[in-house]
């Protein structure tokens, strides 16, 4: 659920029972009841506007960039090659705007769920959904699940940029998922996925990394900063088929000359292998993240 009172969105949630983040409101764009899901768009007074789902932030203006890169780069400049792209979720058009990016991509598909994200981004949230009308990004409405059922061995890397693992995407989190996954990639292929705070979800952090274990020969977590996520931080799973890969060591990296080309503000290959370094707290707690599913 979400809180406004006198003029602050609050974030409230049992999956960080007792923490909260607020952001003062000048304006509320839009506001509605999907057939998935409660989405309000607002114009705050220190971060732009921000895109909320079920009481949860998504991402404002002033910090989105760092979790779009992330996604992206981690798993795109881990890859040898990536030239064909699925990402699942992301509706509001960030992770597909910096997918795009990158040289070697030539196709991406988007599938989402919910197409009033789709467009109230278009309509309210124009420097992320540049992604949704790239000429490289083909858009799908449709449940995420259903479609990677019907693809087979068609990708090099698949990002899955979904909301908490709650309504809709609850079942992006589970193993099933992650197998399909491993279905539709191509023999060298890496998958990518939002896998929630070591702070205040550590059980999730534990269970999604042992479902990513379970299918993938090479699975390993990976973190980065958004000071409006719970916490601050952010983490993500990454599994590949190829068993000798170092996810640590990207495999592409770029200049500071490519970056600026390319309007990368957070994400190079110093951050690339820091997004691996993990405090001993967390080292210890994954390592019950077991190769089958408990």
């Amino acid at each position: 659920m979400n809180s406004m009172k006198s003029g602050w969105f609050s974030e409230l949630s049992d999956l960080w029972p007792g923490v909260a983040l607020s952001l003062e409101v000048e304006e509320v764009l839009h506001s509605e009841r999907s057939q998935f899901q409660e989405i309000l768009i607002v114009n705050t007074k220190s971060h732009g506007r921000a895109l909320m789902l079920d009481g949860a932030i998504q991402c404002t203006e002033r910090d989105e960039f760092s979790y779009h890169e992330m996604i992206s780069y981690l798993p795109l400049c881990s890859h040898s090659k990536p030239k064909n792209i699925l990402i699942v979720g992301g509706g509001d058009g960030g992770t597909a705007r910096e997918v795009a990016k990158h040289p070697d991509v030539e196709r991406i598909i988007l599938v989402d769920i919910d197409d009033r994200v789709i467009e109230l981004s278009k309509q309210y949230l124009p420097r992320l959904s540049l992604g949704l009308i790239n000429p490289k990004v083909t858009v799908v409405v449709g449940d995420g699940f259903e479609f990677l059922r019907n693809h087979h061995g068609e990708f090099d890397v698949i990002i899955t940029d979904s909301s908490d693992p709650v309504g809709p995407a609850e079942h992006l989190f589970k193993q099933p998922y992650y197998e399909l996954l491993k279905a539709a990639l191509k023999p060298d292929g890496i998958i990518a996925s939002q896998a929630g705070t070591i702070w205040e979800s550590m059980q999730q952090v534990q269970n999604t990394l042992g479902h990513c274990k379970a299918v993938f020969p090479v699975a390993t977590y990976a973190v980065t900063a958004v000071p409006t996520y719970p916490t601050g931080q952010i983490g993500f799973v990454l599994g590949s088929l190829d068993n000798q890969i170092n996810f640590a060591e990207p495999k592409r990296m770029f200049n500071n000359e490519e970056l600026d080309q390319m309007e990368i503000r957070y994400y190079n290959d110093k951050i690339h292998r820091a997004a691996f370094v993990l405090p001993r707290f967390v080292e210890k707690n994954l390592q019950s993240a077991q190769k089958t599913n408990s």
